[in-house]
């Protein structure tokens, strides 16, 4: 992996860690660098998964929609009633696809102003003084962060504990995934764990984001999902539709691509001086991890393209 990681142009003293697993196979990793307390990087290293969160909310919703506690069709006002009207008329399945015409996350961030720290309450705070969607829900696809932290709170709500401890009973603790937790602070970051740049420090809204965890336990996640340990990984795999039936690539918190004929669910991560990706290849039973804790740039797609055809060529 050292070789490809410097193809995607990564010097060897840039910190990364990548992971690679196959089925039941032990999960293979590289990992260089140093991070901001000049600790070394491994793949047990605490980190800030970003958006890969989303999938894990994701998964939350998954299993209170199989119990029967959560309806996709349900309106998200009935689940967060102080929401200004407009909530009537945004369904949950809407949220999950980043369809459901939520004011764009700029906006939201400029009437967020005075909280520094970016919580979950903070972005519904700023959602209730959005007079208006910026359309019509169903009708168009817009990547929203702030619909995740709804379905979050949504979440919450049906299971009736906070969220970080329904991902715990029902997700972390089965798959052993002993690292993993949604962190609302009060600290940027939690014990332990590679800090990010102190002029931008990880946000602590949970569902859009909120997640830290170690790239062993994000192995551990996508074959999880893989090998459909959870039970939800058809319905997780579903991806969204628009109102007027138009298929979209986005399924529940993953896109949806493929590379050289197989099927690929991926989604990405990012933060000021942090790039993290995730990819999954269910049919060869393959998945792939990484992050770079001081990076800035794109070269991460670049890199997945590198390791998606090193295990295709490898096969199942």
């Amino acid at each position: 992996m050292k070789a490809i990681v410097a193809e995607a142009g990564y010097r060897d003293d840039e910190p990364i860690v990548v992971g690679l697993r196959q089925h039941d196979n032990a999960p293979a990793f590289h990992a260089q660098g140093l991070t901001a307390r000049s600790e070394t990087l491994s793949a047990t290293t605490p980190i800030y998964a970003a958006s890969l969160s989303k999938q894990i909310t994701a998964a939350c919703v998954a299993l209170l929609v199989q119990q029967g506690a959560l309806d996709l069709e349900s309106a998200l006002s009935r689940w967060l009633p102080h929401l200004p009207p407009w909530a009537d008329d945004i369904r949950i399945r809407q949220l999950l696809h980043h369809t459901a015409a939520l004011p764009a996350d700029r906006d939201i961030d400029t009437r967020m102003a005075g909280d520094a720290d970016r919580t979950s309450e903070g972005v519904i705070q700023a959602l209730t003084r959005s007079p208006a969607l910026r359309g019509r829900p169903g009708g168009d696809y817009a990547y929203s962060n702030a619909g995740y932290v709804c379905l979050a709170a949504a979440a919450a709500r049906a299971a009736g504990q906070p969220i970080p401890d329904f991902a715990r009973d029902r997700l972390f603790a089965p798959l052993s995934m002993n690292d993993t937790f949604f962190w609302a602070g009060p600290a940027p970051a939690p014990p332990g764990a590679a800090p990010l740049a102190p002029e931008h420090p990880a946000p602590l809204s949970l569902g859009d984001g909120g997640v830290w965890t170690t790239t062993r336990d994000l192995l551990r996640w996508s074959q999880s999902l893989n090998a459909d340990a959870l039970g939800v990984s058809a319905l997780m795999h579903t991806p969204g539709r628009l109102d007027d039936g138009t298929p979209i690539d986005y399924a529940w918190g993953i896109g949806v691509r493929s590379h050289a004929g197989h099927r690929v669910y991926r989604h990405g991560g990012g933060w000021p001086g942090l790039r993290a990706m995730q990819a999954r290849l269910p049919d060869l039973g393959w998945s792939i991890v990484f992050v770079a804790i001081a990076d800035d740039s794109e070269r991460r797609t670049v890199l997945l393209d590198l390791l998606l055809d090193e295990v295709v060529a490898e096969g199942g």
